[in-house]
């Protein structure tokens, strides 16, 4: 098996060498040994550098992505946090929609006034009904704790 040059790593994942490094730190990746004073991986550094990439992707800290990789270094994925993150996420797309379409229309808007144009005015409406019951919502973690 042919070992990978820190160089070569860096080439092929785009991390940037101190990024590695600081991997080392945080025991996500581990070099095996040295070439002179130059870092040597095996080649599947790369498909769990990938695995940390995608993770960070998601939302996740790099805690949580260690916590991920069990004794033996495979990845103990669970499941039903991504699907609760993956929900969260299409959520925030819903969001990012709507705001989107309110921009656009308030862009277009042919009303002199935006003040007198009835759709952005219900559109106001219901983006503070909605920031109002957002900040009523408790805060993960947080017992008895309200975001706002």
């Amino acid at each position: 098996m042919k070992l990978l040059d820190i160089s070569e790593v860096v080439e092929a994942s785009g991390a940037p060498a101190s990024t590695l490094r600081y991997y080392e730190t945080l025991r996500l990746i581990a070099p095996v040994g040295r070439h002179g004073l130059r870092r040597q991986y095996e080649p599947d550094v790369l498909q769990r550098l990938a695995l940390i990439n995608m993770g960070q992707s998601a939302g996740l800290s790099l805690g949580e992505i260690s916590d991920m990789f069990g004794p033996n270094a495979t990845p103990e994925i669970p499941r039903e946090d991504l699907h609760q993150r993956a929900n969260a996420l299409d959520s925030e797309a819903r969001r990012m929609i709507a705001l989107a379409t309110m921009m656009r229309h308030v862009a277009d808007c042919p009303a002199p006034s935006h003040m007198e144009c009835p759709t952005f005015l219900r559109l106001l409406r219901i983006g503070v009904a909605h920031r109002s019951r957002a900040c009523k919502r408790p805060v993960p973690g947080l017992a008895g704790q309200v975001h706002t």
